[in-house]
């Protein structure tokens, strides 16, 4: 939590509250349904809130935005980025129901009310949003199939519309077909060494 408060010291009171809750909403539901690795559980504002936040850092999504979190887990990066953008509108989808349904427990826990979650895929949604968000759920090449076409064409944010990825390790060989790809080393934002790897992969949605 301190490092939450170091690294975004503009929370307001509810904000600081909702990242407050959100570590003993997700020991319990975790105790019910396994989403978070036991090991992990316990490095869960490093390793899972703060992680998902350094997409915050590239991206402060303007109020209005919609944000799909694609093979969102547990959440992951949607809910604590929905706490930080209590203005923004996120869509949580996976295809395996029993973690749906931690993503609405802990939703509920926090009072979001910018959260819609569904057990479906990528492929069978119909929407489109301004950005896709998603933490290494696959490799790029069958990701950028998943979310083809489900973009915005009105851009409204400091970057054009398109996909924020947290991936980690060299990403030479996997975004080879991607030249435009943007890579923001997550280390640039937080000092732990648990993000000396991983990065941020922006793909304008052109390019995807």
């Amino acid at each position: 939590m301190e490092q939450i408060l170091e690294y975004f010291p503009n929370l307001t009171p509810k904000q600081i509250e909702q990242f407050q809750a959100i570590g003993g909403l997700y020991k319990e539901w975790n105790d019910k349904i396994n989403v978070v690795s036991r090991k992990d559980i316990d490095e869960l504002y490093t390793n899972h809130i703060l992680h998902s936040l350094a997409i915050a850092k590239v991206m402060p999504f303007a109020d209005g935005s919609s944000v799909l979190d694609v093979g969102t887990g547990g959440g992951l990066p949607g809910i604590p980025l929905a706490i930080l953008f209590p203005n923004v509108q996120f869509h949580l989808v996976d295809s395996i129901g029993k973690k749906i349904k931690v993503v609405e427990g802990v939703a509920q826990g926090l009072g979001l009310t910018n959260v819609k979650a569904e057990q479906k895929r990528a492929e069978e949604l119909h929407e489109t949003y301004d950005f896709v968000v998603s933490r290494a759920v696959t490799a790029m090449p069958r990701f950028a199939e998943w979310i083809r076409g489900k973009f915005n064409k009105a851009n409204n944010n400091p970057l054009p519309n398109g996909l924020l990825y947290l991936k980690g390790g060299d990403l030479t060989e996997e975004l080879a077909d991607f030249p435009n790809a943007v890579l923001y080393p997550i280390a640039d934002f937080f000092r732990d060494d648990f993000f000396e790897t991983k990065k941020v992969v922006y793909l304008e949605k052109k390019d995807i």
